[in-house]
């Protein structure tokens, strides 16, 4: 039983911003951050222990040392760490992309397919982005539009607003827009494939690559499925909202006025992400910006302070 924070792996992708250095107090070289990989045990970016006895110790060398109970029952099934949580400051806008389904990516990338959310949690105003499509369009139609490059003209734009929620299931075209600042909770993968990029070029001064073949495989040509809209729940100081529940992960937002008695049973560790406010969990003080992760059978525990969180379980 065991609450400690994590230092985030980071990402400098092109589209980058500076607000996870400049209001989350981010610590990294990197000139842009574009994401900060807040849970994570992938072989692309680790997340690391930063109190106790194991500082130091990746979060993967973490499990190993003191074995998979500490993920919880509900972790058995899954040969690897499930989910992976990350802060995403979309600058520019990202490449409209998709993500492949377990059976495929497993096939032919060798790991997790991608089902994620995205909670918003800052945009500028007049922000969107892209999610599914306006109608279902068939599979000649997508390869000629991909061609020609006219794919947007079918694609749905959505205006999003703080706090707002989208649940992108595996096969989802979509695309984070420029001026939104995302928390991003999601299978532990790093398989995309990029379709439109708007003409950029990679640091090696060449288009950055496409995928175009592998997103034709994959993509649902159809309007992206929204999670449902669920309540508000009041609980002892504190609201909690469920954002979304799949085989994965379960996510919630909580709004905490000043104590909240969370609780890491025996079937899942706890993930909380700090979006606003600071305080302690356990004794262990937090701020804006960081990831504490509480191991399964921990039991009760108190987030005391007034702030906003992501909780996420599996």
């Amino acid at each position: 039983m065991a609450i400690f924070r994590l230092s985030p792996a980071f990402k400098d992708y092109l589209w980058g911003g500076t607000r996870l250095r400049d209001d989350f107090g981010k610590q990294c070289d990197f000139e842009k951050i574009a994401e900060s990989w807040e849970l994570s045990c992938h072989k692309d970016g680790a997340s690391v222990v930063a109190d106790g006895e194991d500082k130091g110790l990746t979060l993967a060398q973490y499990i190993e040392k003191h074995g998979k109970g500490v993920l919880g029952t509900d972790c058995e099934k899954f040969e690897n760490f499930p989910i992976l949580i990350k802060l995403i400051d979309a600058k520019d806008n990202l490449s409209v992309q998709v993500h492949p389904d377990n059976e495929y990516a497993q096939r032919v990338e060798g790991e997790y397919g991608k089902t994620e959310m995205w909670y918003i949690v800052d945009c500028d105003e007049g922000a969107e982005l892209l999610y599914g499509f306006k109608s279902e369009i068939s599979k000649d139609e997508f390869a000629s539009r991909i061609a020609d490059n006219t794919l947007l003209e079918v694609t749905q734009s959505v205006p999003v607003h703080k706090g707002d929620v989208f649940f992108i299931e595996a096969g989802t075209l979509h695309a984070i827009g420029k001026g939104i600042l995302i928390a991003e909770i999601q299978q532990n993968s790093n398989t995309t494939y990029r379709i439109y990029d708007y003409g950029r070029v990679g640091k090696d001064g060449k288009p950055r690559e496409l995928h175009v073949e592998k997103a034709k495989d994959v993509t649902t040509l159809a309007p992206a499925k929204q999670y449902p809209e669920t309540p508000i729940e009041q609980k002892d100081g504190f609201t909690q909202k469920l954002m979304a529940s799949c085989e994965y992960f379960t996510t919630y937002v909580l709004d905490i006025d000043s104590k909240a008695v969370l609780s890491a049973d025996d079937k899942s560790f706890n993930s909380i992400l700090v979006l606003e406010g600071e305080g302690d969990i356990g004794g262990i003080p937090f701020r804006k910006g960081d990831s504490v992760f509480i191991t399964a059978g921990t039991g009760e525990y108190a987030v005391n302070g007034k702030c906003k969180a992501i909780l996420t379980k599996v």
